[in-house]
């Protein structure tokens, strides 16, 4: 099992600071070579990460969650950015609870089972909406500090979304902001609304492009 990201880099990739000062090498090291890639947990991870609002803010956790069954493609032309491709889709139901920072109380395996139903119940609306998807429509930038620009369908909402990201030792990371109410998401509540998770979620993810290639 490829090793949950470090603490420094998750902190780093959702903060909205540089992303690709941490990874920047040789040229050698930014190599990625032209082909089609196949993505998914084999490749790398994908993550959710949340935060707590509210006045009952001190009881919740702030949460890293991961999406254990998800696939995609990404075509890559690293001397030609605008014929780059991605599309990914992920399963909801398949979203786990990997860790959970503050709160009054340690997150308890209960307490995982509980966010991990109301997400994909009540939040997410799994039965209805299974998969989440993304395609892009636009890439741009460089190796060191790329842009995509993409369709996201949430829930049955579709909605523009812009990851930034970068290239380092055959491997991209990158981040994502998405506002849930954009796509009609009413942001999960408790202790009757005192305690709730931000409108604003980051995706974060750091997948191998090293096997797959056409």
């Amino acid at each position: 099992m490829i090793p949950l990201l470090p603490d420094d880099w998750i902190t780093t990739m959702s903060s909205g600071t540089d992303i690709s000062g941490p990874f920047r090498g040789n040229a050698h090291e930014m190599d990625v070579e032209a082909g089609t890639y196949a993505l998914g947990p084999r490749s790398g991870r994908l993550l959710v990460l949340t935060g707590r609002a509210g006045l009952g803010a001190k009881a919740g956790h702030d949460l890293t969650m991961e999406v254990t069954r998800w696939r995609g493609e990404a075509v890559v032309t690293p001397d030609d950015p605008a014929g780059c491709r991605v599309t990914v889709e992920a399963e909801v139901a398949s979203m786990r609870v990997r860790e959970g920072t503050g709160g009054v109380k340690p997150l308890t395996d209960s307490d995982r089972v509980e966010i991990e139903k109301n997400m994909r119940d009540k939040v997410l609306k799994a039965d209805q909406h299974p998969l989440v998807t993304f395609r892009s429509t636009r890439v741009g930038g460089d190796p060191e500090a790329f842009h995509v620009e993409g369709d996201l369908t949430i829930a049955g909402v579709t909605r523009p979304v812009r990851v930034d990201g970068a290239l380092a030792g055959g491997r991209a990371r990158g981040r994502a902001t998405v506002v849930q109410s954009a796509w009609g998401i009413r942001p999960y509540t408790a202790f009757f609304g005192a305690l709730k998770l931000r409108d604003e979620v980051e995706v974060i993810f750091d997948v191998r492009l090293g096997e797959g290639r056409g």
